[in-house]
């Protein structure tokens, strides 16, 4: 049986959208890729990526030639079974909801362009239960299925999880058009898990914020073994055989962040609210992840009391919300810096091995920059590991001379055995 090509027409570019295309791409779809960034529209087309993801150098260049990238949504739909949503979906802060503009601009221009030959109009994007219905209504098409498919794609680990999925979940009210789902990830022998469209809306966001529970469970525990004397790393362990459990995710640290956990959180207490039930767990777990990024800080700057300077530098290893992203949205590094910035006898120069152009939008020029450890470290009273960057592992601290011998590492990456001379401070246990 010959293999059908399917015309998949994504718009959004970014930290979804863009995996998503090659993923397509690579299994060998026909892919237009659509955002309204000119200027990211023209970089695509030249080759350039505009956001870092492991892996994605090599297929990109190995596929970016066979995809089509517009700005034009007219242009971009004109060819599409099926049109994929992909666009961002932040939190508006006056109303704490998901910020739906994006999405409904999309869906609003699609309407207009819409052809014959366009059966599904997919949700990537992460969505509010009910949002299909609300596209259903603009689109007013019989012809056209809305269906909810929600990415669990993880940022540093994209397209490992594009290509090997724990499950692939299609949310449909009609089945008529599915077979267009099966013949998209034929390739892809995973379990598909296939539900009504508000179901699948609900499943992302309850696995993100279970996921954000039990870090902030971890963490709680991490606190408890510090008082107690206890090893955070030897209970994870113990917790984490159990297979009710599992050992995903109990890694205690500073905080989670990034462009999903926050957002989700937040966009699902939100709608608990309005749908009169009160989601006390996941409420708890955004008030105790952001009181966590501020305690730490102030860990920090007791630590960095004992230094007998009039100006204290802080060395920073990490700025990205996690290793193998240059992603700095809701970045518990960020935080702690903005933090550790209201005492004016701080100054900071920090490390990334991707993430300092981005920080850079964040925080402009209120800390220094350096694409050199080696200088970062030399130049520090005190070295804060803040994102778990396996190549900080390796260090040699032995061979570097910051000016106090201290280490404050948030991550819990080194071994302590091999800091000798120095004053080390981690998470849930006696450094």
């Amino acid at each position: 049986m010959l293999f059908q090509k399917i015309n998949i027409s994504i718009i959004g570019t970014g930290y979804v959208g863009l995996p998503t295309a090659l993923g397509f791409s690579k299994l060998g779809h026909n892919v237009t890729c659509i955002d309204n960034n000119n200027i990211k529209i023209q970089e695509l087309k030249n080759g350039i990526i505009p956001i870092y993801e492991k892996g994605i150098n090599t297929l990109f260049f190995k596929e970016y030639k066979k995809i089509t990238f517009t700005t034009s949504i007219k242009d971009g739909i004109s060819n599409a079974d099926i049109i994929i949503i992909a666009v961002g979906t932040p939190t508006n802060k006056k109303t704490n909801e998901a910020d739906l503009s994006y999405l409904f601009n999309a869906v609003n221009e699609i309407k207009i362009y819409l052809n014959k030959r366009t059966k599904l109009i997919v949700t990537k994007s992460t969505v509010p239960v009910k949002t299909g219905d609300k596209i259903e209504k603009i689109i007013n098409n019989s012809n056209i299925d809305i269906i909810s498919m929600p990415e669990f794609l993880r940022e540093g680990f994209a397209l490992e999880d594009f290509f090997n999925p724990d499950r692939i979940v299609i949310g449909a009210n009609n089945k008529r058009y599915l077979y267009l789902i099966k013949k998209l990830y034929r390739k892809i022998k995973r379990p598909i898990i296939y539900t009504d469209r508000t179901s699948a809306e609900l499943i992302k966001y309850t696995a993100n914020a279970f996921l954000a529970i039990k870090i902030n469970y971890i963490n709680e525990i991490a606190d408890l073994c510090e008082n107690i004397n206890a090893n955070i790393d030897d209970v994870a362990k113990g917790i984490g055989a159990d297979s009710r459990i599992g050992n995903k995710f109990l890694k205690a640290g500073i905080g989670y962040g990034g462009s999903c956990f926050p957002k989700d959180t937040q966009a699902m207490a939100t709608f608990g609210n309005k749908y009169n039930v009160n989601l006390t767990l996941v409420k708890d777990a955004i008030i105790n992840n952001k009181k966590r990024q501020k305690n730490i800080a102030n860990k920090i700057y007791n630590i960095i009391s004992q230094i007998n300077e009039k100006q204290i530098n802080v060395g920073i290893l990490g700025l990205a919300f996690k290793n193998n992203t240059d992603d700095c949205r809701e970045s518990p590094s960020i935080n702690i810096i903005k933090s550790l910035l209201k005492h004016k006898n701080i100054n900071i120069i920090a490390h990334d091995y991707k993430a300092i152009n981005t920080a850079k939008q964040i925080l402009n020029n209120k800390i220094s920059y350096s694409n050199n450890i080696e200088d970062v470290i030399n130049n520090a009273d005190i070295i804060c590991i803040l994102t778990e960057w396996e190549e900080y592992k390796k260090i040699d601290f032995s061979l570097l001379y910051p000016r106090h011998k201290i280490i404050f590492d948030g991550k819990n990456l080194l071994d302590k055995n091999k800091l000798k001379g120095y004053q080390y401070y981690c998470i849930g246990k006696r450094g």
